[in-house]
């Protein structure tokens, strides 16, 4: 438990990407198994503990300590495992830390009733950084800044080059903790891992923006178009060993999408956008978020948000990989197994064969209309290969919309913006029945703005604070006081679940707008007359 403690905190403590990639690899070239095993399934988010809740931690905390005092630090530090392991009261025990196995097995194995007493013991035998790294176990909230990819980078590197993240990907859903077939071959003790007919995910090839530039060199006559549609991208994998719907991170989201699963009666691998439609139209962005993150959707929710699946792609047909192909061979092969199988709920998407730049230029003017986001260029002779090679595919994007909006809320983040209020609600002015002004919410943004720009909305923040409700602060914004944020955003719609009546979709910081009063931002009517 001792190195993988000391792991989590050189990750939280090192920005570089290189750096982090190098800590893990140590980590798993030094560490036994099963620990370094347990390690990456804790990293990857592969462990899950049904008993073992946040709740349980702050219960504990708050019976341990001065429960305002607790809630004060809570509220301040903005992560519920940093502010226990740190307030946790020193107690002399003659215990050694647990191991990282044991931990791992007792969450799994001890009755709920007996865990706070277990978890105290820990607690009470560990230094900080450990206590630290047994809380973020159980509340499975590491946030060290190792994505799950740079994880799968550094376990390559232990091949020493013989073996790319690419190929643990196409492993990875076959392999459960704490993985020593993975580490045998990876080290060149044991064959590739081989999970049969196992439904795994297949790293997906991604565009690069297209950008002024690239537009003058391209040959138009090379490419295909299609529509890039505002869903989300998934991979739909059916095989005789079972199958699973991936989002394009290869999080596996079948339980929140059972009609799709049951449709897969096929043998084979595609790449579409999961839409909502009804009647053929494809809807808002913000009707498929009803439906994303549900483990169990209801029979009434799938009913009122009806998902579908346009294609795109076919990677494995019959368990021949198909990625090799030229993409114009693909398609044709898309479209025949379309045309064999007839799969409910799956169409394709539409190929726009326009070489020129004029009239894709129009198309692309013209989807904001009809909720696509714009246009993807698709070189016809292209593999499909995992990454972003460039010159391939390119993704042209519409331009963003921007409002001009005033700061009414902020708090904190997570991880290494935990002590700095990060997340901002923003509101537009509207005229109230009385003939006055108000300011109403219109959405939060979490990006956009550069390390010192959040120094200066930081201390504003503080030093403007009218308001606390709990974690959330309200901060001064009439028409002569506030602070005015350029915000952009991809899209809007109305929306009945806001009381301005409109939601936006990726809203982010474009710039601060210290040149402006609050008096001088948009009005609500202004936005709302762009999405009619």
């Amino acid at each position: 438990m001792i190195a993988f403690a000391a792991l989590l905190e050189r990750l939280a403590l090192t920005p570089g990407r290189l750096a982090k990639i190098a800590l893990l690899r140590r980590f798993f070239e030094t560490e036994p198994d099963p620990d370094r095993g347990i390690g990456l399934a804790a990293l990857t988010g592969e462990l899950a503990f049904s008993a073992a809740k946040p709740g349980l931690i702050r219960a504990l905390a708050e019976s341990r300590t001065d429960p305002v005092l607790f809630a004060w630090s809570y509220d301040y530090v903005g992560d519920l495992a940093e502010t226990v392991a740190l307030m946790w009261p020193e107690r002399r025990v003659n215990l050694p830390p647990p191991l990282l196995a044991d931990v791992v097995a007792a969450l799994a194995a001890t009755p709920k009733a007996d865990l706070p007493d277990l978890v105290a013991t820990w607690l009470d035998a560990s230094p900080v950084p450990v206590r630290l790294a047994i809380l973020k176990l159980i509340t499975g909230a590491l946030r060290v800044g190792a994505s799950v990819r740079l994880a799968k980078i550094a376990l390559a590197e232990l091949s020493g080059g013989s073996v790319a993240a690419d190929d643990i990907e196409e492993v990875w859903h076959g392999l459960s903790p704490p993985y020593e077939a993975l580490f045998a071959w990876l080290e060149g003790r044991g064959p590739r891992p081989d999970p049969a007919d196992a439904p795994v995910f297949r790293p997906p090839m991604l565009a690069h923006p297209l950008e002024a530039a690239d537009l003058a060199s391209l040959d138009f006559g090379r490419f295909v178009a299609e529509w890039k549609w505002d869903g989300i991208r998934v991979q739909l994998v059916s095989t005789p060993g079972g199958r699973r719907l991936y989002s394009r991170g290869a999080e596996d989201i079948s339980a929140a999408f059972p009609e799709i699963v049951e449709r897969m009666s096929f043998d084979a691998v595609l790449d579409g956008e999961l839409l909502v439609l009804r009647d053929g139209v494809v809807a808002p962005f913000a009707e498929l978020q009803q439906r994303l993150n549900r483990k169990s959707p209801t029979a009434r929710m799938m009913a009122e948000y009806p998902v579908q699946v346009r294609l795109y792609d076919i990677l494995f047909e019959r368990g021949e990989d198909l990625r090799v192909l030229p993409f114009s061979e693909r398609r044709a092969r898309l479209e025949r197994f379309h045309d064999r199988e007839t799969p409910s709920g799956l169409d394709l998407s539409e190929l726009i064969d326009s070489p020129d730049l004029a009239t894709l230029s129009l198309l692309r003017d013209g989807a904001r209309a009809a909720s696509i986001e714009g246009l993807m260029l698709k070189r016809r002779d292209s593999p499909y290969v995992p990454g972003r090679p460039k010159g391939l595919w390119w993704k042209w994007k519409r331009d963003p919309l921007s409002v001009d909006a005033v700061l009414m809320y902020a708090q904190r983040g997570h991880g290494r913006r935990s002590s700095y209020y990060s997340d901002y609600t923003f509101g537009l002015w509207r005229e109230t029945e009385a003939g006055g002004e108000e300011l109403v919410p219109v959405g939060k943004a979490y990006s956009g703005f550069t390390d010192a720009e959040l120094v200066v909305l930081d201390r504003w923040i503080r030093n403007h604070t009218t308001k606390r409700f709990g974690p959330v602060r309200e901060v001064e914004h009439d028409p002569q006081v506030g602070i005015v944020l350029e915000i952009a955003f991809d899209a809007a719609q109305r929306s009945t679940r806001h009381k301005s009546g409109v939601a936006m979709r990726f809203p982010r910081v474009g710039r601060l707008r210290l040149d402006k009063k609050p008096q001088d931002a948009d009005r609500l009517e202004t936005l709302l007359r762009g999405i009619v």
